[in-house]
């Protein structure tokens, strides 16, 4: 039998575990997560309130309950406790990382580091309970947001601000994350571009669930709106950037009446600096730009001040170097052919990446099953050398003796019973468990 460890259990690392069993009888699988849940950012970057995209899990759990796929969360690969690179590469005839871009981009701004100003990142795991977030105190006396960046996540980190409690509480967001922001008193969230709405990231079902938040109005600035070459006509867009500019355009042409909550959209502002004010972030300055004619933007030489007493950053993800495996820091990927590691150039054996580390943070979700696709076509033709090494005939009896604890699918399924548990005394429905003593407890649980 062919063994192979797939670190990393969000949708690359179950897309590639899926393919291998599927594609050939004689593989065995072990997906080893340093986390004790599943799912990666399916469970912990979707937005609480997008039921439809976390019912996700539920074809990744598919993959995972597979009877020659094991779970193994906790597994630090890389970090204390846990088998580095090298020793993964014993232990297993191939060794798959589908870690992911588990960092974001800066802006390189004076003032970056301010109090008060984080990425989206850092927020979207608070609220979706991640057991390594903080209580950063993120919405205490806030009035007003900025959130830089037009894409998807810019949209969900918006809306989470400007929802409230009823319509929070559905959602499996843990307890402390709902009561704050149910008590937040933010009510004007602007989201700023430094380009045109024809070049926004956002998808249109992103976009229009703004404008369908109870107690909020929407505000753009038809000046702005009226800079992108593209706005008065968009016959020429291709799909998804059309439909955009419809929506902005409803909403540019309707009378905006009073509101408790305002989200206001801004374009061709560039962020030059956060302003510090009372020991923390007050305000960002931008610079205005305009269209260059080559798709891109230039600066104007023209400021405007905006005020906020939190800042979020959105701006991209970001892959993060693995000890023991090839990094490109340019790119922020593990430099690989189809899959294949490259270390100095050639072909490392029994090395491989799918997902955001193989190939940058692009695409969506669904973009990981082709990638996973090809990594595993390149492993499986590799097979045949592969096979020639012996390696132990149960790995994770070896990990255990040196010292890892694997939180195995009952495991994991204790958990799930717990949060279910604690969302029916709380009076909702599954709320999350949200630092690592709760998780491992709960998973403890499981029956031996």
């Amino acid at each position: 039998m062919l063994r192979v460890a797939v670190v990393g259990s969000g949708p690359s690392g179950c897309y590639t575990a899926q393919n291998l069993v599927q594609r050939d009888t004689r593989v065995l699988v072990d997906v080893l997560d340093r986390l004790p849940c599943p799912y990666g950012l399916v469970r912990y970057g979707v937005a609480p309130d997008h039921e439809k995209i976390k019912s996700l899990q539920g074809n990744l759990r598919t993959v995972l309950e597979d009877d020659r796929v094991r779970f193994l969360g906790g597994i630090r690969v890389g970090g204390p406790g846990g088998p580095g690179v090298a020793r993964l590469r014993e232990l297993y005839h191939a060794v798959v990382y589908c870690v992911g871009a588990a960092t974001d981009r800066h802006l390189g701004i004076p003032g970056e580091d301010l109090p008060g100003s984080w990425s989206a990142t850092e927020f979207v795991s608070w609220y979706s309970a991640h057991p390594d977030a903080a209580d950063a105190g993120f919405v205490r006396d806030v009035r007003s947001a900025v959130v830089i960046g037009v894409g998807n996540v810019a949209v969900d980190v918006t809306r989470m601000l400007s929802r409230g409690r009823a319509e929070l509480s559905p959602t499996d967001m843990p307890q402390d994350a709902l009561a704050a922001l149910a008590a937040s008193r933010v009510s004007e969230v602007v989201m700023v571009g430094r380009r045109g709405p024809s070049q926004a990231r956002f998808t249109t079902k992103e976009l229009r669930e703004l404008g369908a938040l109870p107690g909020t109005g929407i505000d753009l600035d038809p000046a702005e709106l009226a800079m992108d070459p593209a706005y008065s006509d968009p016959s020429g867009l291709p799909g998804p950037q059309r439909r955009n500019l419809e929506v902005l355009r409803g909403w540019a042409a309707r009378e905006s009446g009073e509101t408790e909550r305002r989200i206001a959209l801004r374009f061709f502002l560039r962020p030059v600096e956060l302003l510090a004010g009372g020991g923390r972030v007050a305000a960002v300055r931008f610079e205005r730009t305009a269209p260059d004619g080559h798709g891109g933007v230039t600066g104007t030489g023209r400021f405007e001040t905006v005020e906020a007493q939190l800042v979020l950053r959105s701006v991209g993800y970001r892959g993060v170097p693995l000890a023991g495996l090839p990094f490109d820091a340019q790119s922020g990927t593990v430099p690989n052919e189809r899959g294949r590691v490259l270390r100095a150039g050639v072909p490392s054996e029994g090395e491989y990446v799918a997902g955001w580390i193989k190939r940058g943070p692009t695409g969506v979700i669904g973009t990981n099953r082709p990638c996973a696709k090809e990594t595993v076509e390149s492993l499986l033709a590799d097979a045949p050398a592969l096979l020639r090494r012996e390696v132990p005939r149960d790995p994770v009896a070896v990990l255990r003796a040196e010292g890892s604890e694997p939180v195995e699918w009952p495991g994991w399924r204790a958990i799930e019973r717990a949060e279910a548990e604690l969302g029916t005394r709380l009076g909702r429905h599954v709320v999350k468990l949200a630092d690592w003593d709760s998780l491992l407890a709960a998973a403890r649980t499981a029956a031996p």
